[in-house]
C-alpha cells in the first residue's frame, strides 16, 4: 500500500485530460453485485465505433475520481500505449469505497465456492462486474483484462480466482497477498512501524454511506521531518491511540488487536486461493518495492504449485513500489541501473502481453522469469523461478569473517547488547517515513555500533550471482525473553560504500510458530530459520560481501521491549537492554543459504 500511489487518481485535472476528452466519451453506472448492493463505475469508451474493443478494468480502494460525465481522467490505462490503441477503460469503486454501496472490509477474505449463492468477496464482485459489462456496454469483444498496483493489485488477483468466462488475462503488480506473511503489516512477526502508521493516518474512517473524496479532508500532521525522533517520542504502541488515532482508525485497530498469524491474518491471505486460474497472469515486482516486495514474489510462488497449467509470467525490475509504471527507471537514490527499465518493461512485456491475451495480436513469447540482475544491470530470462543452481552458504566466521566455507573453530561466538533506548536507525540520515531508498542505501552508518555485529568477505576474485530467497540460519543465545534480529546482505563497493542489497526482521517469539509464540529461556540456545525475500544479483569482481546483524531497526520496524508479551500493549517499564550471542562454529554454523545460477555471457 502506498500513500503516493493512492493520491493519485485524485490529482487535479490538467490539459493532458484533452487527449482523453477527444478520444473517448465517459459514462459512469452503478453496476449491481448478486447481493443487490451497487459499485460505482467509470467507464470510457473510446469514440471510434467502427471497431470492438476489450476491457480494461482497474478496482481500487482509493478513488476512480474525478466524478461526474463531464470530468475526465488525465490519463487512461497502464501506460499511454493503451491509451492510443484503443480499449474499453474499465474504474470501479471497490465495495464500500467512496460513491460504492456497501461495506467495505480490509484484504477481503476469499470465501471459495461454498460461498452460496448471495455469499460475496472480491473474486464475485470482478465476475459480477465483468458480466454486467459484456451485457450492457456496446462496442466490445467479449474479452475483459484486470490490471492493478498495490491494494489495486490484490484485486486483481482476488479477482481472477473462478474468473468470469471473458476475463482473459490479469496483472497483478506489487499485489498484497498476506499481510502479516511479509507485505505491508508484519514481516517475519515483527510490525512495520512507519509505513503502517503512515498509511492508517491516511486511510481514515469507515463508512456507512456513498460519499465522494473530500479534498479539504486535514492531513494528519508530524509536525516534524524527522521520523526517528517522533516514533521515539510516541513511545510504546499503544500510545498511538491515545496521543493521535483516538480510537477512530479501525484499521490500525485490527493491526495491533492480531499480533500472531491468527485467523484474522489467516482468512486474509490470499495464496490458498490461486487454484485453477483461467487467464493468463503476468506478476510484476520490484526489487527496492519497500511496500510489497513479497506480495508478487508469493503469488507467482502459488502459480507455480497450485495452477501449474496457467501461462504465467513474473517480472522483477530495479523499481520501488509501483516505479515500473511511471518514469524511467534508471536510478534510485545513487544507485544506476545504466538502462530506462520502465519504459522497456511498458513497451516489451506489459503492453505485448495484453494486446495479445485481449486482441489476438502477435504472442510476446514471454519468458517463464523476466528478472533484471542488479550488479551487472542487465535483464535475466529464466525458465523458472527460483532458478536452477548450486546451493551457496555465506558462512560467519570468527574476527567477523564471511565465507564460502563452513568454520572449522570448536566453540566461537560474537555478542552484542542491545538497548530499546536507543534503536539501531534504518537509514544514516533524517528521513520522516518509510524513505524508499533505504534498500540500496549505504550501511557504514551502522557497522560503526557497537550493537550491530558485521562480517565481511575478502575481495572476490570472480563475480559471484545470487539469485531466489536467502534462507539464514541463525544459532543464538539470549539473556532476553524475546528479542528481535534482523539480516541484512550487503554489496561492499571498491570504494567502501556498503550498499544494501537485502534486509529483513525476525521476531524470535516465533521461531517455531507464527501462530504460537512462545518466550525464550534466558542463557539457553536457540536457532532461527527463516525466508527473506529473493534477490537476484551479481557480486563483482573486485567487491566484497557484508552480511549486519542488529536487534533494532528503528522506526521502520516496531521498537522491541526484548521482553516476551504482547508488544502494543507494553508500558515502558517493560523496555530493557540485552545481550544477544551469535554462534560461528563446526557445531553451531549460523549463515546465509542461497543458490548460485552463475556467469552467463
Amino acid at each position: 500500500m502506498s500513500v503516493l500511489l493512492a493520491l493519485l487518481p485524485l490529482l487535479a485535472q490538467t490539459p493532458s485530460a484533452e487527449y482523453v476528452k477527444a478520444n473517448y466519451t465517459k459514462y459512469e453506472h452503478r453496476i449491481p453485485m448478486r447481493d443487490g448492493k451497487r459499485l460505482f463505475t467509470a467507464i470510457y469508451v473510446p469514440k471510434d465505433a467502427t471497431k470492438t474493443y476489450p476491457f480494461l478494468l482497474s478496482r481500487t480502494p482509493y478513488s476512480v475520481a474525478p466524478y461526474g460525465v463531464d470530468k475526465y481522467r488525465t490519463s487512461l490505462g497502464p501506460s499511454e500505449l493503451f491509451q492510443k490503441a484503443g480499449y474499453i477503460f474499465v474504474y470501479q469503486d471497490v465495495r464500500g469505497r467512496y460513491m460504492s454501496e456497501g461495506l467495505f472490509v480490509e484484504m477481503t477474505p476469499h470465501l471459495g465456492p461454498n460461498r452460496g449463492p448471495t455469499g460475496i468477496d472480491e473474486s464475485t464482485d470482478t465476475f459480477d462486474t465483468i458480466d454486467w459489462l459484456v451485457k450492457h456496454i456496446p462496442g466490445n469483444n467479449a474479452k475483459a483484462g484486470i490490471v492493478g498496483i498495490s491494494y489495486p493489485g490484490f484485486y486483481a488477483a482476488a479477482g481472477m480466482i473462478d474468473a468470469h468466462p471473458a476475463l482473459k488475462a490479469a496483472s497483478p503488480q506489487a499485489p498484497i497477498i498476506d499481510l502479516f506473511g511479509g507485505d505491508d503489516a508484519y514481516h517475519n512477526g515483527a510490525f512495520y512501524l512507519a509505513a503502517n502508521f503512515g498509511f492508517y493516518a491516511f486511510f481514515g474512517k469507515k463508512k456507512s454511506e456513498p460519499e465522494l473524496p473530500n479534498p479539504n479532508a486535514e492531513r494528519f500532521d508530524f509536525a516534524t521531518r524527522d521520523g526517528y525522533d517522533f516514533y521515539r517520542r510516541l513511545g510504546p504502541l499503544a500510545n498511538a491511540n491515545e496521543k493521535f488515532f483516538k480510537q477512530q482508525s479501525p484499521y490500525w485497530n485490527d493491526l495491533l488487536a492480531h499480533t500472531t498469524y491468527d485467523s484474522f491474518w489467516q482468512a486474509r491471505n490470499l495464496a490458498p486461493h490461486i487454484r485453477n486460474i483461467s487467464p493468463a497472469v503476468l506478476t510484476v515486482g520490484g526489487w527496492y518495492d519497500a511496500e510489497d516486495l513479497q506480495g508478487p514474489l508469493r503469488l507467482d510462488s502459488a502459480l507455480t504449485a497450485q495452477s501449474s497449467q496457467t501461462p504465467h509470467t513474473l517480472v522483477m525490475g530495479p523499481w520501488v513500489h509501483g516505479g515500473w509504471s511511471r518514469g524511467d527507471g534508471d536510478k534510485l537514490g545513487s544507485v544506476s541501473f545504466n538502462s530506462k527499465t520502465g519504459p522497456s518493461f511498458r513497451e516489451n512485456v506489459e503492453f505485448p502481453f495484453f494486446e495479445h491475451h485481449l486482441k489476438d495480436k502477435a504472442d510476446p513469447k514471454l519468458a517463464r522469469a523476466i528478472v533484471f540482475e542488479t550488479g551487472t544491470n542487465r535483464w535475466r530470462h529464466f525458465p523458472q523461478w527460483p532458478p536452477a543452481g548450486e546451493a551457496k552458504t555465506l558462512y560467519f566466521l570468527p574476527g567477523g569473517k564471511l565465507s564460502l566455507t563452513p568454520p572449522a573453530a570448536a566453540d566461537s561466538l560474537s555478542e552484542y547488547t542491545a538497548d530499546p533506548a536507543k534503536p539501531v536507525p534504518f537509514v544514516g540520515y533524517t528521513t520522516l517515513g518509510m524513505a524508499q531508498e533505504y534498500m540500496v542505501s549505504d550501511q557504514r552508518f551502522a557497522a560503526t555500533r557497537p550493537d550491530v555485529l558485521t562480517f565481511v568477505s575478502d575481495v572476490l576474485e570472480e563475480d559471484l550471482i545470487l539469485a531466489g530467497p536467502l534462507r539464514p540460519r541463525l544459532y543464538l543465545q539470549s539473556t532476553a525473553t524475546d528479542a528481535d534480529f534482523v539480516v541484512k546482505l550487503i554489496d561492499v563497493l571498491p570504494d567502501d560504500t556498503q550498499q544494501l542489497l537485502r534486509g529483513e526482521p525476525f521476531r524470535a517469539k516465533f521461531r517455531d510458530s507464527m501462530s504460537a509464540p512462545k518466550p525464550l529461556v534466558p542463557g539457553q540456545g536457540f536457532e532461527i530459520n527463516f525466508t527473506m525475500p529473493d534477490i537476484c544479483h551479481s557480486f563483482r569482481r573486485g567487491h566484497r560481501i557484508m552480511v549486519q546483524i542488529q536487534s533494532s531497526w528503528f522506526p521502520l520496524v516496531d521498537l522491541h521491549p526484548q521482553r516476551f508479551g504482547d508488544i502494543p500493549n507494553m508500558k515502558p517499564a517493560d523496555f530493557q537492554k540485552a545481550t544477544h550471542r551469535l554462534f560461528h562454529d563446526s557445531r553451531r554454523p549460523s549463515g546465509i543459504r542461497s543458490t548460485s545460477v552463475g556467469m552467463i555471457p
